[in-house]
């Protein structure tokens, strides 16, 4: 047995090597370098700018303001802070409520806690995945007649395709509240021409290991408030006052991305193209062969929008096969290839019981959500991985399916 041992720590068993099981294993979205970020790296150790500061920080946020098409960013630590932040700025706190999706994971919908107000969680739809806006107005009407709307609603773009933004954003501007679109795992994808992330009042990204690119774990906000940019980086940095000394008068955060991390996001993001049109060309593969298989639908692409395709989801009609998302996952999983259920929905998390959800479908009628965890599953889908593992991982399936 090996183990791994450090001063004054716990000796912590590893019964099989760290290297050993990642050596044939097929991740689900593993990083992928593009061999150009060592350079940005030596840059910031040879300027010794090692901390949350630094001319890579400086240059990623400006690079990603340009892809994003807004007037400023400012990059974080992580894609939870950058919502927290947006909340922040747009003034959300103790007894507030926020519209949130429910098909998601559950960073989107921490940072409300964290300001003390209040989740509601928004029903998906059938042909983006993403919010209803028919769920999206139930609530909004609820609101109004209560007498309480909200003072955010936070419209995740879940595996890559955009939600239908027009009549979210409609309804939204008709109610007077602003959107922050958790574009966590959709950088790259666009509504109808416009890249997600820049149609609300703040967009963030999340630039963890196993997103379409990557600083290790990061994240980014994006808009065109270019004061609320500036004040988000204020915040991110302790709050520390203009005086000649640490003077805070308001609540800070240690939010900010490291100037190493920031070099390794430079050298991913003049690649991010690339790793969108991979990412498509393994969802194209994965989809010209299992589709033939009449239990077998893939996540739609809407009208007017390009999908990144971060994960190829898989959905299983239970009326059509007798093998389940977690059939799949376990027998994937015994050939050392990971795969990963949909979603939980929020509304379904023990942390948010109690908290109201609206239903997309009509009263007694399984939640949209509801029905896409429970026949969902997403496949292996970085963009480094290889056609000969590709057709592995479909023959696997075929056989399973059959």
């Amino acid at each position: 047995m090996n183990i791994r041992q450090n001063a004054g720590a716990s000796v912590v068993p590893f019964p099989v090597p760290l290297k050993e099981i990642s050596k044939n294993r097929i991740f689900l979205s593993a990083p992928h370098m593009t061999g150009n970020e060592q350079t940005y790296i030596r840059e910031a150790f040879e300027s010794n700018w090692i901390a949350p500061m630094g001319e890579n920080v400086n240059q990623f946020e400006l690079e990603m303001a340009a892809y994003a098409t807004t007037q400023a960013a400012a990059a974080l630590s992580s894609g939870t802070a950058a919502i927290h932040l947006a909340l922040q700025l747009l003034g959300v706190g103790k007894g507030d409520r926020v519209f949130c999706s429910s098909l998601t994971f559950v960073a989107s919908a921490n940072p409300i806690l964290y300001a003390g107000a209040e989740p509601v969680f928004i029903d998906s739809e059938e042909e983006t995945w993403n919010m209803s806006p028919w769920a999206l107005q139930k609530a909004f009407a609820a609101a109004e007649q209560e007498g309480k709307l909200p003072k955010a609603v936070v419209i995740v773009h879940i595996y890559g395709q955009s939600a239908r933004m027009d009549e979210l954003l409609a309804l939204c501007n008709h109610y007077g509240v602003p959107v922050v679109e958790d574009a966590a795992e959709s950088l790259g994808s666009t509504y109808k021409g416009k890249k997600t992330g820049s149609l609300g009042a703040y967009g963030i990204y999340s630039f963890n290991g196993n997103k379409i690119i990557t600083t290790s774990g990061g994240g980014m906000l994006v808009s065109n408030d270019r004061k609320g940019v500036a004040q988000a980086r204020f915040l991110a940095s302790q709050a520390k006052d203009d005086a000649a000394f640490y003077e805070h008068s308001r609540v800070g955060y240690n939010y900010r991305m490291s100037n190493v991390l920031a070099g390794i996001g430079r050298a991913q993001l003049e690649a991010i193209e690339l790793r969108v049109s991979a990412r498509r060309a393994v969802f194209g593969r994965y989809s010209a062969v299992l589709s033939k298989h009449e239990a077998v639908k893939f996540q739609p692409e809407l009208e007017g929008t390009r999908s990144n395709r971060w994960l190829t989801v898989m959905l299983l009609d239970p009326a059509k096969t007798d093998r389940s998302p977690d059939d799949i996952r376990e027998s994937l999983e015994t050939e050392n290839i990971e795969s990963r259920r949909v979603w939980k929905p929020l509304h379904l998390q023990p942390l948010f019981a109690g908290c109201k959800f609206y239903s997309h479908n009509p009263h007694g009628k399984t939640a949209v959500s509801e029905k896409l965890f429970a026949e969902g599953l997403c496949l292996p889908s970085g963009s480094d991985l290889q056609p000969e593992q590709q057709q592995r991982i479909i023959k696997l399936l075929e056989e399973i399916l059959d």
